[in-house]
C-alpha cells in the first residue's frame, strides 16, 4: 500500500466499502481510475457520454482524443514531454501503455490511432475488476466520500456552475480549435510527397510518416488572404476571446502578421519535394496520419475556426488538397479551468472541499499527456487516502513533479494560463551544467529526473 510505513501496512486493513468516484472519463479520468483500482481500492468512474454530448466527441468511448492524434515528441532524453512520457512508463500509466501499442509513424513524435487506442482504454477500464462504470452526468459537488473531477475543459454545464458556486469565482476561460482531417484517397501525390522534417526517424517508415503540400510565395499569399477574408465563427455577447498559444487557431496566427504560419505550422525547412527537387518551397502544409489503416490524416497544426463552407474553399487552395473529401472539418469550442494555485493545495484537492480532487486539463495543464499524469497522480494519492496513508508528491524536479508544482501554487495565480510541460517550470540545473550547450542541459534536467522520480517510486512501496 503507497503511503504507509512497514508497520502501518501490516496494521492497517483498509475498508473496501470506500470507494473512489472519478467524474469524467477523458485522459486523466480513466489513467486515476487504472491507478486507484491497481491498488486496490473499488472505482466508480462516472462518464456523462453518449447519454450527454459534446461539441467535439464523436463516440462514448473512454479517453476519446478530439484536437490530435499526437502525444507530442517521444524524446525523453532532451525534451520535456518525452520525459513526462517516461515517468509515465515508468509508473505503468494505462494511457502510455495503450498509446504505445496503438503508435503510428509520426518521425520523433507519439502519434497514435486514435479509434483503436480509444476502444482499447475503453475495453481495458470496463474489464478491471475492481473499476464500474456508470453511464449518466453528475451535476452537483458531493459533500461527502472520495471524489475525483476530472471532467476537462468540456465540463458540462451545470457541474461547472456547481464548481463556479463553491469557488465564488469565475472559471477561467480560453477557446479552443480541432483541426480538420482528410481522407487520404482525396490527396493529389502528384503534387504531396511523404518525408519527416529533416528525415527524422529510425526507420524508413518513421522517415516518410508525413504528407507535404508545397506553396510557392504566390500560392501562400493568395492562401493567406483567403484566410484572413473568410467567415469565421462569431462568439455569443458577453464572451471575450482568449487562445492557448499551443493551439492557436490558424487565422489567429495570419492575423499576427502574413509570414507567421510560414514560422509555425507552415514553415518549410528541413523537406526536400521529390517531384521539384531543386525548387525549394516557399511554405508546407504537412500531415500526419490519423488511423492505423492509413485512411484518414489530420492538418498538423491547422485548428481553425472558420465556418465550415468557408474552410472548404479555403483549405482545397492547398497544392494537393485541391479535391480533398474531409471526414472532419475544424471547428472551435469554450474551454474551462480552475484557478488551481488559489483552489487546490498539493494534494490536489479543493481546499475548501478537501473530499473532492480535480485532475487533467481542468486544473490547468494542458496536453493529452500532462492531463493523464494529472490523474495518475490524483488516482495514486486518493487511494493511498482510502488505505490510510498518504503520498507524498514528486520531487519537483520531475516532470510530474514541476507540473504539480505549478499549478498547487507555483504560479502566479493573478496570471494563471493552462501550461504544458516544459524545462523553465523545473529547478534550475547547477550552475556549471547551464553554461553549456542546451542539448547538454536538457539532457542534465532528463537525468536528475529520471533518478529523482526512480527513489520516488520506490519509496511508495
Amino acid at each position: 500500500m503507497i503511503g504507509l510505513s512497514n508497520s502501518a501496512r501490516l496494521a492497517y486493513i483498509p475498508d473496501m466499502t470506500e470507494k473512489l468516484h472519478i467524474i469524467g472519463g477523458g485522459m486523466a479520468g480513466s489513467e486515476a481510475a487504472w491507478q486507484a483500482a491497481n491498488l486496490g481500492v473499488p472505482v466508480v468512474l462516472h462518464e456523462m457520454r453518449p447519454d450527454v454530448g459534446t461539441f467535439a466527441h464523436q463516440t462514448g468511448n473512454l479517453a476519446e482524443m478530439v484536437c490530435s492524434n499526437s502525444f507530442r515528441s517521444d524524446d525523453s532524453e532532451s525534451n520535456a514531454v518525452g520525459l513526462l512520457h517516461w515517468e509515465m512508463r515508468a509508473a505503468n500509466g494505462l494511457i502510455m501503455t495503450t498509446a504505445d501499442k496503438h503508435s503510428l509513424p509520426a518521425g520523433g513524435a507519439l502519434a497514435v490511432d486514435r479509434d483503436e487506442f480509444a476502444a482499447e482504454v475503453t475495453a481495458r477500464i470496463a474489464e478491471h475488476p475492481l473499476i464500474t462504470v456508470e453511464y449518466g452526468e453528475i451535476t452537483s459537488l458531493p459533500d461527502d466520500g472520495h471524489w475525483i473531477i476530472a471532467t476537462g475543459p468540456l465540463t458540462s454545464g451545470n457541474l461547472a456552475t456547481a464548481i463556479q458556486g463553491e469557488t465564488g469565482t469565475d472559471a477561467l476561460a480560453f477557446f479552443d480549435a480541432i483541426a480538420p482531417i482528410v481522407y487520404f484517397d482525396s490527396i493529389d501525390l502528384d503534387k504531396a510527397w511523404f518525408q519527416s522534417r529533416y528525415d527524422k526517424g529510425d526507420t524508413e517508415e518513421q522517415r516518410k510518416a508525413y504528407l507535404n503540400c508545397p506553396m510557392t510565395k504566390e500560392q501562400y499569399e493568395a492562401f493567406i488572404d483567403a484566410l484572413l477574408a473568410a467567415d469565421k465563427a462569431e462568439f455569443k455577447e458577453g464572451e471575450t476571446a482568449g487562445y492557448f498559444d499551443g493551439c492557436l487557431p490558424i487565422e489567429v496566427m495570419a492575423e499576427r502578421g502574413r509570414e507567421t504560419l510560414r514560422f509555425g505550422p507552415m514553415k518549410p525547412v528541413g523537406l526536400t519535394n521529390e517531384h521539384k527537387p531543386d525548387e525549394k518551397s516557399y511554405a508546407v502544409v504537412q500531415l500526419r496520419r490519423d488511423n492505423a489503416l492509413g485512411t484518414l490524416y489530420n492538418i498538423v497544426g491547422f485548428q481553425t475556426k472558420m465556418k465550415y463552407g468557408a474552410q472548404t474553399d479555403v483549405l482545397r487552395q492547398i497544392p494537393g488538397l485541391e479535391g480533398a473529401k474531409f471526414a472532419r472539418l475544424g471547428g472551435i469550442h469554450r474551454n474551462t479551468f480552475l484557478n488551481s494555485p488559489t483552489l487546490l493545495d498539493d494534494q490536489m484537492r479543493m481546499k475548501s472541499k478537501p473530499n473532492l480532487r480535480f485532475a487533467g486539463q481542468i486544473t490547468g495543464v494542458e496536453g493529452y499527456v500532462e492531463s493523464a499524469a494529472m490523474g495518475l497522480l490524483a488516482g495514486r494519492m486518493a487511494a493511498a487516502e482510502i488505505l490510510g496513508g498518504k503520498l507524498d508528491t514528486p520531487p519537483n524536479t520531475t516532470a510530474m513533479g514541476a507540473l504539480i508544482t505549478h499549478i498547487s501554487g507555483g504560479a502566479d495565480a493573478k496570471t494563471f494560463q493552462p501550461m504544458n510541460v516544459n524545462f523553465g517550470l523545473f529547478p534550475e540545473v547547477d550552475a556549471k551544467t547551464g553554461r553549456r550547450n542546451r542539448a547538454t542541459r536538457y539532457k542534465a534536467y532528463t537525468d536528475r529526473a529520471k533518478a529523482d522520480f526512480t527513489t520516488w517510486m520506490e519509496n511508495q512501496g
